[in-house]
């Protein structure tokens, strides 16, 4: 059974329950409108049903191996963490001041939620590093903030 992205039903939860929508027209989210944020649910749920789903069985089945000291990640998972990383996936909720786009948490959960109904042992890797990215722009050094958020922000580092 391949994973579809319930993207109609996030949408309906996002502006119908949790109010997202009306947030967005208050302008609570700076230049966040309606209209860029359904496009990036769309583009999350088609990246998650056409590219991050594909790689779940092989993750399951296969899982990391660490292999003459090196690790090797099951099939596919290089590349769509390529695509992951080069659509700026990983910086959605992060601070604008090191390279994030800046856009709600909540908006940034909902594809979270898509990422982890795909494939849960993908998921969990960029949530790690939001969460190490929050941490460290919240008690960190301005020197360790510096060093570490871009790359962790971009996706390079996890």
């Amino acid at each position: 059974m391949a994973y579809r992205a319930p993207v109609s039903d996030i949408s309906f939860c996002l502006n119908h329950i949790a109010r997202f929508s009306e947030h967005v027209d208050a302008g609570m989210f700076a230049d966040l409108d309606t209209d860029t944020a359904a496009a990036i649910l769309e583009e999350a749920g088609r990246f998650a049903s056409e590219e991050l789903s594909l790689t779940n069985r092989s993750g399951d089945e296969t899982g990391a191996r660490l292999v003459d000291g090196e690790v090797k990640l099951p099939e596919g998972w290089g590349e769509v963490y390529r695509k992951f990383w080069e659509g700026g996936w990983n910086s959605l909720p992060s601070p604008t001041e090191f390279g994030g786009q800046g856009l709600p948490t909540t908006l940034a959960m909902a594809v979270t939620e898509m990422w982890n109904g795909a494939n849960m042992a993908f998921g969990l890797n960029p949530l790690l590093t939001q969460a190490g990215v929050e941490a460290v722009y919240k008690y960190g050094s301005d020197e360790l903030k510096t060093k570490y958020l871009p790359k962790m922000i971009s996706g390079e580092w996890t």
